[in-house]
């Protein structure tokens, strides 16, 4: 007998119990029944419906399953978002920005052919879907805008075009210091760009629309070396007004900060990545000339310098551009506008983390590495960094 019975007396079987045998009877049972293969994958819907109810982004699944499991595993889940999502209701920009970045069939491991193994892969899957924790729901104000002001559905501006501009130019040089001006230059541009975005919020609450609200979003912090790039990470969003939590098990950070600081925070720290892992492959291979051999803290080293010169210059490049800005505003209203939407930030983070942890990074003990580091972000002193975040 097929249908649900089939799937039941599989999922008895296998999910709650983490033998091998168990799995393997589960998997030869639902290998000999075909016909339970719709009410499979429907359970699999359910699942990824359950996890978007805990918190989980169709990114944060791809994420952990690709961390935990293997590229069987990744395609299965891309399919079960893909035929899950026009069930769910609307959920923003973002989100469907994520159903796009969805592995393609072609990018992944090609499935497993016979019945068993498919069967068996499946409920690799669901174990770890049915076990994932609930995560802080990013979706109070996610959108960064108050309702009625359809932000994100606006057309890119004239300012993003132009960051965006500066920072594939900054990918593309060979040279370290036409990189980091650059960098710098679009720091500006952010900065002020932010500025503008909060006169905008003002100006709009003046008019009777409701209040800008800072949102969130989960930015990937993949290894190696994740604790160095979550700490580039949160350079980047405390210089562009957003705070940064990381979530090392699960292999990302929550920023939080409104939309168009959002935006900044990604184009920026990706492109930052891009930048030092080109920098860091040129000074490994002048320390090879040299005699010596790559090592794991050399590079740790490395990023860990990276960042921290990174995230002092970018301050001190945001910082000149907000004052300048704010030297000239004609609106005697932006620095209380600034220091309340600084504070709606923090409110957030609090709201979001009642509970933080801080970390110190480790395994930065290479003086060459840190050196070579610190050259390539700029070669000036490394500033003192206050301690990573995380939740």
């Amino acid at each position: 007998m097929s249908t649900p019975s089939t799937v039941d007396r599989a999922f008895e079987t296998a999910l709650y119990d983490t033998a091998d045998d168990a799995l393997d009877t589960a998997a030869s049972l639902l290998a000999a029944d075909p016909a339970a293969d719709p009410e499979l994958a429907r359970r699999g819907e359910e699942f990824v419906a359950t996890a978007w109810r805990r918190g989980w982004q169709p990114a944060d699944l791809v994420r952990i399953v690709r961390r935990e499991l293997d590229d069987a595993h990744v395609r299965l889940v891309a399919a079960l978002v893909r035929a899950q999502a026009p069930h769910d209701r609307a959920r923003g920009p973002r989100w469907a920005a994520q159903l796009d970045d969805l592995p393609d069939a072609d990018a992944t491991a090609p499935p497993r052919t016979d019945r068993f193994s498919h069967a068996t892969a499946v409920l690799e899957l669901y174990r770890l879907l049915l076990r994932l924790p609930g995560l802080e729901p990013l979706e109070a104000g996610a959108a960064g805008a108050a309702p009625g002001r359809d932000r994100e559905n606006r057309p890119e501006s004239r300012a993003l075009a132009r960051i965006r501009a500066l920072l594939a130019k900054a990918e593309a040089t060979g040279y370290p210091e036409e990189a980091e001006a650059l960098s710098a230059k679009a720091q500006e541009l952010m900065a002020r760009h932010s500025v503008d975005e909060a006169l905008l919020a003002a100006q709009a609450q003046g008019s009777g629309t409701s209040p800008d609200m800072p949102g969130a979003c989960r930015i990937g912090v993949e290894p190696p070396y994740e604790q160095a790039k979550a700490v580039l990470l949160d350079a980047v969003a405390d210089a562009n007004h957003c705070r940064a939590v990381w979530n090392e098990p699960f292999g990302f950070s929550t920023v939080v900060g409104f939309e168009a600081d959002l935006e900044a925070v990604e184009l920026l720290y990706t492109s930052l990545l891009v930048q030092a892992e080109a920098a860091m492959t040129k000074a490994e291979a002048g320390q090879r000339a040299g005699g010596r051999k790559r090592t794991k803290t050399f590079r740790q080293s490395f990023l860990a310098a990276y960042a921290h010169r990174a995230g002092t210059r970018l301050r001190a490049a945001a910082e000149a551009a907000t004052a300048a800005a704010t030297t000239g505003a004609a609106d005697a209203n932006l620095l209380p506008v600034l220091a309340s939407r600084e504070v709606a930030v923090t409110d957030r983070v609090e709201r979001m983390f009642p509970q933080t942890t801080t970390t110190r990074l480790r395994g930065a003990a290479d003086p060459a590495g840190w050196t070579e580091g610190t050259r390539a972000a700029d070669a000036a002193r490394v500033g003192h960094h206050r301690p990573l975040k995380r939740s």
